[in-house]
């Protein structure tokens, strides 16, 4: 047996009754043979479940074998073994603490031209290992473009000539057996490929995982083309294959997986942790796209629901891989014609928030936040990326007796290089940075301390830390841009409400 992929943490569940930390470890074997998984720990008890095939391709089969940690009034540390591969190691926090943890997003190249731009493509994978060996994180959120799935219509011939067809024809022809065969091996492969680079495999084996998928992971645009051409038996082919990897890889489920951890109605894949007083919501922004949604209303219903009724919650982070706030990019799309750089950026135009189909829908969900947020005196903190850029705004309201602030934090990319910087400049000088959405409500973006900036045009990736060496009982967290190039991280502070 030979690992071909892996291992890979993620986090299956925190229970609060015992205590316990729930990690799932997948691995990708040659053979159909049950890999065995040793450990040791400190936590006053570990136990392991048995192997679970998740899914096979030709003689490589995915396993998933789960581990239960319980916690402490001390950080747990777990060093593991998958065979005789290796020894890799996570850190559970203890039970009085919030988790440390990362978010990232954009994990490769949307083009050869990207990936022949950037010196050291994994430069801030290094050094996110390195701030982890000094202090490790508990968590890594990934909030989309894990991989970048656009070389499909490239490398696959039939998807090539069928590009090149009419509309008509395209919407219309079937997908093939074998055309099907080659689309779901290729998400297959991708996979394989991109998570075993030394530097992203490390981290993946090393930090429990929380991911959600944009549009790259299916490919690019997603859910933002004509409805015909999304409901053509070739895209939903497609779209059919990078869900089931989805599935496996980021999800780590295959068909018998329990679906206790989703917060919606199939098809989307919307889920939630809750730990302690801290809940992480990771919104699938892809599965029911079109021009007309994000999410459908059934959907938004079970999500908002099952927010609504969480008690005692001092901080609710939702993952959302577009920005609920940015630039206004409606104006952009107007200047798109004459500033340089803007192909990088086209795709994100299509499907953003602001966009006259789905400004309703947000401005429903900003009024769900906030409503949330004052009934239940919670901070509400919002993770995107997607946009290339590094930034921050804010969501403020003063409809109700006391001022409210939901803050928008943006992280994109750990890889793909950001837009040349000439459009980024007039992207942050030259557009609208907010304004008012509804009476009362208003979106901003801010500029980072110490400068004018309002966007950071470099890779970069951001990390949440919990306010516990000073002041424990106001919990606050500290949000810090680890931006390439620059000697120190830009940071903001979330005051607890």
């Amino acid at each position: 047996m030979e690992i071909v992929l892996g291992p890979i943490l993620r986090l299956r569940a925190v229970e609060p009754e015992p205590a316990r930390w729930r990690v799932s470890v997948l691995v990708v074997v040659t053979g159909a043979e049950a890999p065995t998984l040793t450990w040791t720990s400190s936590a006053r008890e570990t136990s392991a479940a048995a192997p679970v095939r998740l899914a096979e391709h030709g003689v490589r089969t995915v396993w998933s074998i789960e581990l239960a940690v319980t916690r402490g009034a001390a950080p747990v540390e777990v060093t593991y073994r998958i065979g005789g591969a290796g020894s890799w190691r996570f850190t559970v926090p203890a039970t009085h603490e919030r988790p440390r943890m990362t978010y990232n997003t954009c994990n490769g190249f949307s083009s050869l031209k990207a990936a022949k731009s950037v010196r050291d493509p994994f430069a801030l994978w290094v050094e996110v290992a390195a701030v982890h060996a000094q202090t490790p994180y508990h968590l890594m959120m990934m909030g989309g473009d894990q991989v970048y799935a656009d070389p499909l219509w490239e490398t696959i011939d039939e998807l090539i000539d069928w590009s090149h067809s009419g509309s008509f024809i395209a919407d219309v022809v079937g997908m093939s057996g074998a055309l099907a065969e080659k689309v779901d091996r290729f998400y297959f492969e991708l996979y394989c490929k991109r998570w075993a680079q030394p530097q992203v495999a490390a981290m993946l084996a090393s930090i429990p995982t929380v991911m959600m998928w944009d549009d790259h992971d299916i490919f690019d645009g997603w859910g933002s083309y004509p409805d015909s051409r999304h409901r053509s038996p070739v895209y939903q082919g497609i779209f059919k294959a990078a869900q089931r990897w989805f599935c496996v890889f980021q999800l780590h489920r295959g068909p018998a997986t329990p679906t206790d951890e989703f917060i919606a109605p199939a098809p989307s894949l919307s889920y939630a942790h809750r730990i302690d007083d801290l809940a992480i919501v990771a919104l699938d922004l892809r599965s029911e796209r079109s021009s007309s949604q994000i999410m459908s209303p059934a959907s938004w219903d079970a999500a908002l629901r099952w927010i609504d009724g969480q008690e005692g919650l001092r901080h609710l982070l939702l993952m959302t891989s577009i920005p609920v706030v940015y630039t206004d990019l409606g104006a952009i799309e107007d200047a798109l014609g004459f500033l340089p750089g803007r192909q990088e950026l086209e795709d994100d135009l299509r499907d953003h928030w602001a966009s006259r189909p789905h400004q309703g829908e947000r401005l429903r969900l900003v009024h769900r936040l906030l409503d949330f947020a004052r009934a239940r005196g919670t901070r509400v903190t919002i993770l995107s990326g997607d946009v290339h850029v590094g930034a921050m705004g804010v969501i403020e309201s003063t409809r109700g007796d006391v001022p409210q602030t939901i803050s928008q934090l943006i992280s994109s990319a750990i890889v793909h290089p950001s837009a040349q910087a000439i459009f980024i400049y007039a992207l942050d000088r030259l557009f609208d940075a907010g304004g008012p959405i509804d009476r009362g409500i208003e979106v901003r973006m801010l500029p980072f301390p110490g400068t004018r900036r309002r966007l950071l045009a470099a890779r970069n990736w951001l990390s949440l830390e919990p306010d516990l060496a000073w002041d424990t009982s106001r919990k606050r967290m500290w949000a810090n841009w680890h931006v390439e190039g620059e000697a120190e991280p830009f940071t903001k502070v979330i005051h607890s409400q």
